[in-house]
């Protein structure tokens, strides 16, 4: 496993047109997500200890604030054939048992990954009403122990932007597994 954190965002570059396949036997695209305040693209997988710490806060953050307008989407990236873990029957195993609130998409190609740049599971990309990147970060200050949590990042930015207010903080980098690349 190696560790890897995200690059310094480019903030203000427009959100990449996607049509993927989800775990519900339905594709989702970007229009699908015309009418959302906030797009919240999150690259994660199921077998990553960094995602797996982090996915209940997660589940929780999107059923808090999808009822506010907040659209968010999982894509998961990485290659199946070496990580059978992350497989789609694996996606739905994993959606329908953590309950997703949220549509979980794979990137068989690992072409969508590619052209936001994603590095790593988790990487949270959010884009505003304009679908423009507004910010590139961690969840939270605590991956490893919800208990330890003094600031909510991700959900401080949303808020931001619901209020209509660009992000006011420099994000810090989210961290956890490299995207496994064919």
């Amino acid at each position: 496993m190696a560790l890897t954190y995200t690059p310094e965002a480019e903030i203000g570059q427009t959100c990449p047109d996607f049509t993927l396949p989800g775990v519900d036997g339905k594709s989702l695209s970007k229009s699908d997500l015309a009418d959302a305040k906030v797009k919240v693209i999150m690259f994660i997988c199921n077998h990553c200890p960094y995602v797996q710490a982090i996915e209940d806060r997660l589940v929780q953050l999107a059923t808090e604030l999808a009822p506010k307008g907040v659209a968010f989407v999982g894509i998961s990236s990485n290659d199946p054939e070496q990580y059978p873990e992350d497989s789609l029957e694996n996606m739905k195993k994993r959606a329908t048992e953590k309950g997703y609130p949220f549509a979980y998409l794979q990137d068989l190609s690992q072409e969508v990954a590619k052209s936001f740049g994603a590095v790593c599971t988790p990487d949270f990309f959010v884009y505003d009403s304009q679908d423009r990147l507004a910010y590139r970060g961690r969840l939270d200050d605590s991956w490893k122990d919800p208990n330890q949590v003094q600031r909510q990042e991700l959900k401080e930015a949303i808020e931001e932007l619901l209020k209509g207010q660009p992000v006011s903080f420099e994000a810090n980098p989210s961290m956890g597994c490299s995207i496994k690349w064919k």
